[in-house]
């Protein structure tokens, strides 16, 4: 089996705690509000503008025997250049205060996996990182344009309230074989071993970002704090 089989195995457990997770559930059957679409924007917004200089520090940590792989990096940056910026137009779609978001801070969980990130790239194995691109774009190519059209029939937003997942649908689709054949030319054990423990780790610190999204009691004392 090659690598990348092997890291789908490997993390399959994780995966599916983290597509059970109810409010995913709740967003594929389009039972979500608009102000849970906002808060999960919100926190997207967060990491997502981590992406680019993550992937700039990964790329410059990795040795001469990685050159084939910073060239690769390479290539992400220059796709994932402004995303964050795409978030907060939906945000602002969706008729709330983008500027707020941009100059608020992160919900905890969503900290401690940015964190958890830099921890990776500065201080253990910087191609660990590749089990976060693993996790972030999998989950999209999974949930993004499924739910995107869920939600959108159901809360009756404009289509340019869904920029940011939309596009992820698709787009990550092409990043995914992409990023297949990158990972089955790692051939240390350190490196497969670094990739594969990051990705079962980013499973959990992500799933805890969708967990402290509002729902059910704490969606409506939300709305009673700011109605």
């Amino acid at each position: 089996m090659k690598f990348f089989g092997t890291l789908q195995a490997g993390s399959e457990a994780e995966r599916q705690q983290l597509f059970a997770i109810p409010i995913i559930q709740d967003a594929l059957r389009g039972q979500v509000t608009t102000s849970q679409y906002i808060a999960f924007l919100t926190q997207a917004y967060h990491h997502v503008k981590h992406t680019v200089p993550l992937l700039m520090a990964c790329g410059s940590r990795l040795g001469s025997e990685h050159e084939w792989l910073r060239e690769a990096i390479a290539e992400y940056i220059s796709e994932e250049v402004g995303h964050q910026e795409w978030i907060l137009s939906d945000i602002a779609a969706c008729g709330a205060d983008a500027e707020a978001v941009r100059k608020s801070r992160p919900h905890a969980s969503t900290e401690l996996m940015v964190a958890y990130a830099y921890h990776q790239v500065d201080r253990c194995n910087p191609v660990g990182f590749f089990g976060m691109v693993h996790v972030l774009e999998g989950t999209s190519t999974a949930l993004a344009t499924h739910a995107a059209e869920t939600m959108r029939g159901a809360l009756g937003l404009p289509p340019q309230a869904f920029t940011y997942l939309s596009s992820h649908g698709s787009l990550d689709l092409e990043h995914v074989a992409f990023f297949e054949t990158l990972v089955n030319r790692l051939t240390s054990p350190d490196d497969q071993h670094a990739v594969l423990h990051v990705a079962r780790m980013m499973y959990g610190l992500y799933g805890d970002v969708f967990r402290s999204l509002p729902r059910g009691d704490a969606l409506f004392a939300g709305v009673a704090r700011h109605g």
